[in-house]
């Protein structure tokens, strides 16, 4: 007999892969991101299950109020919204088949090869003061590096869709 515990895992993740395929096989780009918000809450959702606040509420913060919103606004900005993506080739469609299909068989290959061992049901904790100081670091263990190159990504990635939203239309 399945657990409400497995079960609500079960839903969660069959939700955050709908979701995924979704946000990737829609062909309006403003549902994309939508569906793209949807699973991002999803792994949030996932983090709440596994009793890890922190990181879930980080989950919401950075990715889905941060990063969703700035691809939202990005599609506005570039006044797409209702346009169609372009449809994909026989030969692209074929290629991301054999794209998945490697993963797929790659992944099942790790699993049968790997050994898993039956953990001990003990709850992992989390000191929030420790993993700020960790995030804040700036040796090997620290993680102040990487937000600040994903920072300066983000800034990029804002002043090229004003620079592409702000483009002349050309005059007839």
């Amino acid at each position: 007999m399945m657990s409400a515990s497995t079960l609500f895992f079960y839903l969660l993740s069959a939700f955050i892969l709908g979701t995924a395929v979704l946000a990737v096989t829609t062909r309006k780009i403003f549902r994309s991101a939508i569906w793209l918000l949807f699973s991002l809450a999803g792994i949030a959702g996932l983090f709440f299950w596994m009793q890890a606040e922190f990181i879930a509420a980080v989950q919401i913060v950075v990715y889905v109020g941060g990063i969703v919103v700035l691809i939202i606004f990005s599609i506005f900005l570039t006044q797409k919204t209702g346009t169609d993506m372009p449809r994909s080739g026989r030969a692209r469609t074929l290629f991301s088949l054999l794209a998945v299909l490697s993963g797929f068989a790659l992944t099942a290959n790790l699993i049968y090869h790997y050994h898993f061992l039956r953990g001990v049901n003990r709850m992992f904790r989390l000191n929030v003061g420790e993993l700020g100081s960790q995030m804040l670091d700036t040796t090997v263990h620290g993680y102040a590096l990487p937000f600040e190159v994903v920072s300066i990504l983000l800034l990029a990635a804002m002043i090229g869709c004003i620079v592409i939203a702000m483009k002349s239309k050309p005059t007839k």
